[in-house]
Formats: C-alpha cells, structure tokens, sequence
C-alpha cells in the first residue's frame, strides 16, 4: 500500500531538513521533479524568493538560517510531497485546511491538472470545496447516504448532502 497510494494528512509534519529533502522524503531525490511539484501545489513564487532554492532548510532548530513556514505554506509543502511521490491513487484530507481562500481557490483550480490520471480521493467538511469532484460520497454513522454529483446531490432537496451545504452557504449569501 505504501507503494500506491500517497496520502496528504490534515495533521502531518515537515522536517527540519532543506526544502527539496520535504517534499523527496530523502536526502537524495530529483531536483527538477521537486520543483514540479512545489510549483504545481503552488508554491513556485515562494520558492523562487528563497535564496538557497531546494537547499533551503527549513525551521530554525538545526540551522540558524533556517527558514519558517506559515501554516498554509506547509500545507502546499505537504501536497507537493503527494504529488512527488507521482502514486496512482491521491488520498486528500482536508489538505487546505491552513490556507487562505484565494489559495485555496487556486489548489482547487488546478486539482485536476495535478492528479492527471490518478484516482484522488478527497476527504472534505467544507462542501464548497467539493464541487468540484466528479462524484460525492456522503457518509454518516460511518455508512454511504448518497453518492453523486454536485448539483445532482443538491438538487435532491431533502437529502443530507444539499441540508449540509445549505447550512454552510447561508454564511456565503
């Protein structure tokens, strides 16, 4: 399983090692495959504002020029890990849970585009960020409800999955 499947956590750690390292999770690793990735998960302009690039090390505590992330940075850190590792199946949960909704809207927009052919299964409270997936599992007590798409999900008033997003979009109106 660890072969096929790469997996972003809503809780995951980054090292106190260079930037390239993170995201290879070896020392050793492809240099252009790396920046691929980071610029993919939308990390290219930070990256291009460090001065050590790839080498950069990250956090203060082995190095005194380490270099501190926010929290959404690390998030985009997380899922170029993902999308370096390049398995055939993307688990995603929750993976923009620190960022700003402009970045947020950014990583949704160029999901598709980042998982290729890959299967991505994406694991979300925030139903406007499901939108955009082909289809909608909704679970509840740990069994399936309903399955669809967005607006066929939605269109079915009386179900949980357009009750919940109700919910959520009042705050949006």
């Amino acid at each position: 399983y660890m072969g096929i499947f790469s997996v972003v956590f809503q809780d995951f750690q980054l090292i106190c090692q260079p930037l390239g390292a993170n995201v290879a999770g070896s020392m050793e690793y492809d240099r252009d495959r790396a920046k691929k990735a980071l610029t993919d998960a939308g990390f290219a302009d930070r990256l291009a504002a460090m001065e050590k690039g790839l080498d950069t090390m990250l956090y203060k505590n082995l190095s005194e020029d380490g270099v501190e992330v926010s929290g959404g940075e690390a998030q985009k850190i997380a899922i170029a890990r993902a999308l370096y590792k390049d398995a055939p199946f993307i688990i995603l949960d929750e993976p923009t849970a620190a960022l700003d909704p402009i970045a947020e809207a950014e990583i949704y927009e160029k999901l598709n585009d980042m998982v290729g052919d890959k299967t991505a299964i994406y694991i979300s409270h925030r139903l406007s960020s499901c939108k955009f997936c082909d289809e909608i599992v909704v679970f509840d007590a740990g069994k399936i409800i309903q399955q669809g798409a967005h607006e066929t999900l939605l269109a079915d008033e009386s179900g949980e999955y357009a009750r919940l997003w109700n919910a959520q979009a009042q705050y949006y109106r």
